[in-house]
């Protein structure tokens, strides 16, 4: 059986993460395998949002994040990878310092990707196999500095949009009233079938998910979402990562990306969300992989 090594580094507002994946063909079905997932607290985000820039301690962090990230993709024997940004270094004024210092330091070349694309590459990953053609779905993907809705009936996306409300920006306090603004009009401009429900993306509720305990496949309830999020935020920092076991980088954040998950169901009045645990990284993985095929 041949098997190819494909990689992808998602390079986020509020962490870069390195996913490799064993990729091989089942009969006519490709498997993709996950065998190894890093991620380095790099919060680009903070710099980028605050001051439009990302500063040189971090940009020094990133460098050698990416050349350890490097290392890691030729001890795997790593073939094909990718390297794709989002909105933190998106909106950084000097985005192209940084590229250039990346690539000096790594070898790795990343590309700049917006918030359309971003949720396209999750999508046609496993989220497309769970859709059914008479319901109608809203994408939520939340990340550090953006959020993008998405709306789909019959597999296809009827409308999407994406907007600057993030978990690290919210920490902030630099999301716009514009913004939520946004969010409303948008949604209203939907005719949500009556069993519509959501799925979400995003680190955070990838988190939330795992910790729920329920079974792959299951939805929460956004009475769940609500619960969680008043319980959370009474505790302090300290408390999320002793009786949650979050990282000091999702701890301060995840309430954050909780109240916009909650706020979107709420304005949709969509009482469900699944979450197929899947990102950025994934979607970048099989992405490459078909360009690859029709390549050949």
């Amino acid at each position: 059986m041949k098997i190819e090594k494909y990689a992808a580094i998602d390079i986020g507002s509020n962490g870069v993460r390195l996913l490799i994946c064993n990729v091989f063909q089942v009969g006519k079905k490709t498997e993709f395998v996950k065998s190894i997932l890093v991620r380095a607290p790099v919060r680009l985000g903070a710099d980028s949002f605050q001051n439009s820039e990302i500063e040189p301690k971090t940009i020094e962090m990133l460098c050698e994040a990416m050349k350890s990230f490097s290392s890691l993709m030729k001890c795997y024997e790593v073939k094909y990878h990718v390297a794709c940004a989002t909105s933190a270094l998106r909106e950084a004024s000097n985005q192209k310092e940084v590229l250039s210092l990346v690539k000096a330091a790594s070898g790795i070349d990343i590309i700049i990707i917006d918030g359309p694309k971003e949720a396209e590459i999750i999508y046609h990953t496993q989220v497309k196999e769970v859709l059914k053609d008479n319901r109608g779905y809203l994408f939520i993907d939340v990340g550090g500095g953006s959020t993008e809705l998405t709306y789909y009936k019959n597999k296809k996306a009827v409308t999407s949009q994406s907007f600057k409300i993030g978990s690290v920006r919210a920490l902030q306090g630099l999301v716009e009233d514009s913004e939520w603004l946004g969010v409303k009009h948008f949604l209203q401009s939907i005719r949500f079938d009556p069993d519509s429900v959501a799925i979400g993306t995003g680190g955070n509720i990838n988190s939330l998910f795992k910790r729920s305990q329920k079974a792959l496949g299951k939805p929460l309830t956004s009475k769940y979402l609500i619960d969680i999020y008043s319980k959370l935020k009474k505790m302090t920092f300290d408390e999320r990562i002793i009786e949650y076991k979050f990282n000091p980088d999702r701890a301060d954040v995840i309430i954050y990306a909780i109240e916009i998950y909650i706020e979107v169901l709420k304005m949709s009045k969509i009482k469900e969300i699944f979450v197929p645990k899947i990102g950025l990284a994934d979607g970048l993985i099989q992405n490459l992989y078909y360009r690859n095929q029709t390549k050949q």
